[in-house]
C-alpha cells in the first residue's frame, strides 16, 4: 500500500511537502488498508508543527471527517493560518535533502551563536537528573497574556473558585487550545529555543504545537484525575533521546500539583527495561518507587525533561489551579 502513496515531495495549494501523503495514509487507515510507512511518525509530527497544527487534533479531523485534499488544506488554513513561508522552504529543503537557505540558515546560526542561557551548573543538573529549570523563559506580559488565554478557553475565573470545576474545553487537565497568538511567544522565544539547543546540541529544531494544562485543587467530588508517572515513548522500540518542556505559567510549589519526575531515571532506563519480567508492561509498574520528586517552579520557569525519564502531574492539593503551557523543540528529520 505505501507504493500507491504519494510521494514525501508531492504538494498541493498550500505548498507544503508530506502534506498529501499524510492525507492519503490517513484516508487509506479509515477504509481498514494497511499503509506501511516506517519511521514516518516523526516527520508527520514536524509538519503538522511548522504549521501550527496538533497530532491528535489534525490526525481526528482526518479520521472523523474524511475530507477531501483541497478540503484539508483549507481546514489547516482555517484553524492555523496559511503557512509561514520561511517554514514551508524549510521544510521542503529538508524534506528534498536540499541546503537550506541563507535566510533560514542565518535564523538558525543566530541562535547557535547566542550567548548561552543555561550554564555549566544547569548543565551538569541535566546530566545528572534528566531535567532543568530555565527562569524567566519568557516576559512577565508574555506570561500574563498566555494565563489570560487558558482561563478564557475553560471560562473560568482565578477569582470564582466554582468556575475552575466546569470542565469547559479540556479532557481531565488538558486544555485542548493549541492555536492561540498568546501561546506563539513561547514558541517562538529565542530564549526557550537557544536551552534546547544547548541539551540537543543543534538549533536545527522545530517548536511543537502542544496544548495548555489546567489543573485545580483536589476536593469532593473531583479527585486527582492523572496523569500520574507514565512515559510518552513507545518503550518497545529502540530508545532514541529526545526532550519534553512545561512551562509553568502560574507559581507553582510541589503541593499545587506540579510536574513530578523521577529524577535520573535517563541513566538507568535501558538496563531497568532489559531486567523487567518478560509479559509485564513498563507502564503498569509502581513508578513511584523509582523515586518520584515534584518540580516546583515560579511563574515563567520552564522545566525540561529528558524524555526517559517516568513523568506526571501529582494531586493538586494548594490553594490555586497550576495553569501550563506544554513546549518542546525537535530535531529536524527528513524524508
Amino acid at each position: 500500500m505505501s507504493d500507491l502513496l504519494p510521494a514525501s515531495t508531492e504538494t498541493g495549494t498550500l505548498g507544503v511537502p508530506h502534506l498529501k501523503r499524510m492525507w492519503a495514509a490517513a484516508h487509506a487507515a479509515r477504509s481498514g488498508a494497511q499503509s506501511a510507512r516506517p519511521n514516518e511518525g516523526r516527520l508527520d509530527h514536524q509538519v503538522l508543527n511548522a504549521l501550527g497544527l496538533g497530532l491528535q487534533q489534525t490526525w481526528a479531523y482526518l479520521m472523523h471527517t474524511a475530507p477531501t485534499f483541497e478540503r484539508f488544506e483549507h481546514w489547516i488554513v482555517d484553524t492555523a493560518g496559511a503557512p509561514d513561508p520561511l517554514d514551508r522552504e524549510r521544510l521542503r529543503a529538508t524534506i528534498h535533502r536540499q541546503p537550506l537557505s541563507d535566510t533560514v540558515r542565518a535564523r538558525l546560526d543566530a541562535i547557535e551563536a547566542s550567548p548561552p542561557v543555561l550554564d555549566e551548573t544547569d548543565l551538569a543538573h541535566w546530566h545528572e537528573h534528566g531535567y532543568v529549570v530555565l527562569h524567566d523563559a519568557i516576559t512577565e506580559s508574555e506570561r500574563e497574556a498566555a494565563e489570560q488565554a487558558v482561563y478564557a478557553h475553560v471560562h473560568a475565573d482565578p477569582n470564582d473558585r466554582e468556575s475552575w470545576y466546569r470542565g469547559d474545553g479540556r479532557h481531565g487537565i488538558m486544555v485542548e487550545l493549541i492555536q492561540h497568538a498568546a501561546l506563539n511567544a513561547a514558541r517562538h522565544s529565542p530564549r526557550i529555543h537557544k536551552a534546547f539547543a544547548q541539551l540537543w546540541d543543534t538549533a536545527d529544531l522545530w517548536p511543537t504545537a502542544d496544548r495548555c494544562g489546567f489543573h485545580p485543587p483536589q476536593r469532593a467530588g473531583y479527585p486527582f484525575p492523572g496523569p500520574d508517572l507514565h512515559w510518552d515513548l513507545d518503550l518497545g522500540a529502540p530508545l532514541e533521546f529526545d526532550t519534553q518542556g512545561i512551562l509553568y505559567l502560574t507559581d507553582t510549589p510541589a503541593e499545587q500539583g506540579a510536574l513530578t519526575v523521577v529524577p535520573g531515571f535517563q541513566r538507568k532506563l535501558p538496563d531497568w527495561l532489559a531486567a523487567l519480567e518478560p509479559g509485564l508492561d513498563p507502564q503498569d509498574q509502581d513508578l513511584h518507587a523509582l523515586g518520584s520528586e515534584p518540580v516546583a517552579g515560579r511563574a515563567g520557569d520552564l522545566v525540561i525533561w529528558h524524555a526517559w525519564l517516568p513523568h506526571g502531574s501529582r494531586p493538586n492539593l494548594g490553594e490555586r489551579p497550576r495553569l501550563v503551557q506544554y513546549i518542546n523543540r525537535s530535531i529536524s528529520v527528513s524524508a
